[in-house]
């Protein structure tokens, strides 16, 4: 039995593992090789962990962007442990490392999810999805609604970015592909009157969740950032406490700019999950580890290319286990 079959058990099947675990080993290619084939050159016939040595995998993680201050939460823990633990040899340092990443990932309220599906009772489960233009934030949409369809959802896109040209076209196209229903309004129309329609015609039509789209505004214009406060409100007349799930969408491959996107939407409203899209494309996959750390946000999907399928629910187990094989 491998290791993925140990962390999904019986809710995957043989062929759903194969998948996942391909994908997700292909999506972390760029990452592994550029932080872990360093760390074996850094760490290559050392006896004992050094400043040298410490110094050099300070400078391979933070050009990782795994940002400074996670950068020297990691190095304190490493130095604290080695001191415990009398270390000896490469593969230990590597366990070591592993243990601590796996921390970090916990310490931010991940859980490891094991299926799309919402653990929740609330019919129609709202989930409005945030982030700037270019994160991918619609093609995730896209690929979550087939997803929740896939596992026998029924599903209602809101077609909430009416500033942004075509985005509502965009949506559609894709609400088309998955075979699910989209409420839409002309471009420039209240975005919070789209959010209205969208939750008071889910109620009617007995769906199990609604996915609203958002525009992709740019997170240091506080007046359009304010805009999220009023589509909350609009939703809440129909659903009081709809939404039951605020999404941020960061494209991991910018880096440390997805670290900034983070902080200005936290501070604008109340984000409960992330998605980090784009992490086959990158090589400074490190930005999970930053982002979990700073803002203890549930990590809950990873974007690991642009075919419908190719969306994951975040294992941290299995995340783990995949940069260190």
């Amino acid at each position: 039995m491998g290791i993925f079959d140990k962390i999904f058990g019986k809710s995957k099947t043989q062929e759903e593992i194969k998948v996942e675990e391909k994908q997700l080993n292909e999506g972390l290619e760029k990452t592994k090789q550029g932080f872990f084939s360093k760390i074996s050159k850094a760490v290559a016939g050392k006896s004992t962990v050094d400043i040298s040595f410490l110094d050099e995998l300070e400078e391979i993680l933070i050009t990782s962007d795994v940002g400074l201050s996670t950068t020297i939460k990691i190095i304190d823990r490493l130095e604290a442990r080695v001191a415990k633990d009398k270390y000896l040899n490469t593969s230990e340092l590597n366990a070591i490392l592993k243990d601590e990443i796996g921390n970090i990932l916990a310490e931010n309220n991940t859980r490891d999810l094991l299926s799309f599906v919402p653990e929740t009772d609330k019919k129609p489960y709202v989930i409005m999805v945030v982030g700037v233009n270019g994160v991918g934030k619609t093609t995730t949409i896209g690929k979550l609604a087939y997803q929740f369809k896939k596992a026998g959802k029924e599903v209602l896109l809101g077609a909430g970015d009416t500033f942004r040209a075509a985005a509502v076209d965009q949506l559609e196209i894709w609400s088309q592909r998955v075979g699910v229903g989209i409420v839409k309004q002309s471009m420039g129309s209240d975005p919070a009157a789209v959010a209205f329609d969208t939750v008071q015609s889910g109620v009617a039509k007995g769906v199990d969740i609604i996915i609203l789209d958002t525009a992709g505004r740019l997170h240091n214009k506080q007046g359009l950032m304010d805009e999220l406060s009023k589509i909350k409100k609009v939703m809440s007349k129909v659903i009081p406490d709809a939404p039951h799930e605020v999404l941020l969408v960061l494209d991991a491959s910018t880096g440390q700019n997805a670290l900034e996107q983070a902080k200005h939407f936290s501070a604008a409203t109340q984000v409960t999950a992330l998605a980090l899209t784009k992490l086959d494309g990158t090589a400074k996959g490190g930005v999970v580890l930053s982002i979990a750390d700073e803002f203890k946000i549930p990590i809950k999907y990873i974007g690991l290319g642009e075919r419908m399928d190719q969306l994951q629910v975040f294992n941290r187990q299995a995340f783990i286990e995949t940069l260190f094989q």
